[in-house]
């Protein structure tokens, strides 16, 4: 997406982070790095193919670094570039809100799925 001169900061930041898996891939990764069989564990749900191509539009990103360690079997892991960790910083206040809402998000969910049945 190019973005305009006058895009709000929001719309700026949603081009990186922007859908489902991104923020919860940088979640696993602000502690440190990872393997990425690590990651497939930790972000539930996500398919392989779906998780590659995170990862590889967070390195053309900048976010992170992929470390090919040239090893036999394969040993890749990924890491947080300090642009990344300015990004992780940045989603701390929204790991917080939801946090302080979860019981209130899910019984607005239970409450949305007894509507639609």
């Amino acid at each position: 997406m190019e973005l305009r001169a006058d895009s709000c900061g929001l719309e700026v930041a949603l081009t990186i982070i922007g859908g489902k898996w991104k923020p919860l891939v940088l979640f696993h990764l602000s502690p440190g790095p990872r393997r990425f069989g690590e990651l497939k564990r930790l972000v539930t749900g996500i398919s392989e193919k779906v998780l590659i191509q995170q990862l590889r539009e967070l390195a053309d990103d900048g976010v992170i670094t992929r470390r090919d360690y040239q090893t036999v079997p394969p040993k890749v892991d990924y890491e947080m570039t300090p642009f990344g960790l300015s990004l992780a910083q940045a989603l701390k206040p929204l790991c917080a809100w939801g946090d302080e809402n979860r019981v209130r998000i899910g019984e607005l969910q239970k409450e949305a799925q007894s509507t639609a049945s």
